[in-house]
């Protein structure tokens, strides 16, 4: 797995994540809040399934 979010968009992804499993946590919102996990998960691994199936990369290029 080629790693292919980057910077603020895996810092935005693990804030949006971590929210939303506290909100369901603590039963502000309804089940739907555990789906969080899956913007967490790809921001701490680096890596988004459909990021990759597209083509699409948030990473900065790195030059030689």
């Amino acid at each position: 797995m080629k790693v292919n979010v980057g910077g603020i968009d895996r810092v935005l992804r693990i804030i949006i994540g971590a929210v939303l499993i506290g909100l369901a946590a603590t039963g502000t919102v309804g089940w739907w809040g555990w789906l969080g996990v899956l913007p967490l998960a790809t921001g701490l691994i680096g890596w988004c399934p459909p990021y990759a199936m597209l083509g699409w990369s948030t990473c900065k290029t790195r030059k030689a």
